[in-house]
């Protein structure tokens, strides 16, 4: 017979609580074991996906190397080569004896004004010689090559007004205040950013150092950055308390004045954007490196967490 009729056989009146009791025991230990493994689960994945985060760091790190390395080799290729004049065409001396022997007599022809031209030519070089490498200024070539957040011309801005693109429906035209002598026009995407009326007088995060662009007719002289964890769930990246236009946002590990202007065709702004993210405490930051206001603090999102920044 059964566990169950033999528990009520030995105690009548408490077989079935008992019988109840070790059912509540079974599930238990069975939903431990599946905890238990479910932990184990996590913890692996947890390793595997550390693994393929240095994994990406090191391509990433491979993958600027290549480009510095690219940069370095136009840069060497674009310079002009030095101008020398080989010893064996100097002018002889006239008054040491070589010279006068070397001096062609009276009655001698002239040499022709072609055969002259070619020898005395300073870029010629004779048969065996190598061609001169190409000098460089190496602080120079370490500036262009860098490629990391300095380079970026972030400013506090604020905007003092802002009007819906005439002939865009999800752009916006703001007029802002970078703390120059007058204000920039700058056209952003709206997003999620609907109610214009908020955007006006408040501060913000602004890319000043990209080349001007149209945007459906309308020229833009900076980029309005925005925190975004989709493309509906946009808001404002949001500069310290205390900060004033004009202010600088700076990256303490990676010290540098920023370009004039961004060169459209290495593409700095682009290899930059993967690495700006707003982090789990909802700080800005360049892989892990905060968006400071010297003096001020830490550029934040207002309310999003782990998304990104454009």
């Amino acid at each position: 017979f059964s566990l169950a009729e033999a528990l009520k056989k030995l105690d009548p009146d408490d077989g079935e609580q008992i019988m109840e009791y070790f059912k509540t025991h079974a599930l238990l230990s069975r939903e431990k074991a599946l905890l238990q493994a479910s932990v184990r689960e996590q913890k692996k994945l947890l390793v595997e996906n550390a693994k393929l985060k240095k994994d990406i760091d090191q391509l990433r790190g491979q993958l600027q190397d290549k480009q510095k390395r690219r940069t370095a080799k136009a840069l060497f290729s674009q310079a002009p080569p030095p101008q020398s004049v080989s010893p064996a065409h100097s002018n002889p001396d006239p008054a040491s004896p070589a010279g006068a022997t070397a001096a062609v007599p009276p009655n001698c022809p002239p040499p022709s004004a072609s055969s002259g031209e070619s020898r005395d030519r300073p870029g010629r070089r004779r048969r065996g010689e190598k061609k001169a490498r190409p000098v460089s200024d190496p602080l120079s070539l370490g500036a262009e090559s860098r490629i990391d957040a300095s380079r970026l011309d972030l400013r506090v801005g604020r905007i003092l007004s802002v009007r819906r693109h005439p002939l865009a429906e999800a752009m916006s035209v703001q007029e802002v205040d970078v703390g120059e002598n007058a204000p920039r026009t700058v056209v952003s995407k709206l997003g999620g950013l609907q109610d214009l009326d908020q955007l006006q007088g408040s501060l913000a995060v602004f890319l000043c150092n990209v080349k001007v662009s149209k945007m459906r007719g309308v020229a833009s002289h900076g980029r309005l950055l925005c925190c975004c964890a989709s493309d509906v769930i946009t808001e404002l990246l949001a500069p310290p308390s205390g900060s004033a236009p004009g202010d600088r946002i700076t990256f303490l590990s990676y010290p540098g004045e920023p370009d004039g202007e961004l060169s459209s065709k290495q593409r700095i702004w682009e290899l930059l954007l993967p690495d700006l993210q707003v982090d789990s405490k909802g700080v800005a930051n360049y892989k892990g490196c905060g968006f400071e206001v010297k003096g001020k603090g830490l550029c934040r999102a207002p309310s999003l967490t782990n998304c990104t920044i454009r």
